[in-house]
């Protein structure tokens, strides 16, 4: 597969990157910020053959994941 630019709803620019079968990851275009990596979905195995809004909703379910992951609280703080 071809790398798929995707623009999100905030105007950033994400390229679509197949890291395996099972996962894809975006990449920021500008090169600016973290990459995000996503389950791939069962039902489609090329980026191209998703609408920008599928690409939008797996994006912001992995960035909300991350974050919910980032937000845990340390069992040895006080």
């Amino acid at each position: 597969m071809g790398y798929r630019r995707f623009n999100d709803r905030s105007g950033g620019a994400w390229d679509v990157k197949d890291v395996s079968r099972s996962e894809w990851e975006f990449v920021p275009a500008s090169g600016a910020g973290k990459a995000v990596r996503v389950t791939a979905p069962g039902y489609e195995s090329d980026a191209f053959e998703l609408s920008t809004e599928e690409l939008q909703r797996m994006l912001e379910r992995a960035i909300g994941e991350q974050e919910r992951r980032g937000k845990r609280k340390s069992p040895f703080a006080d």
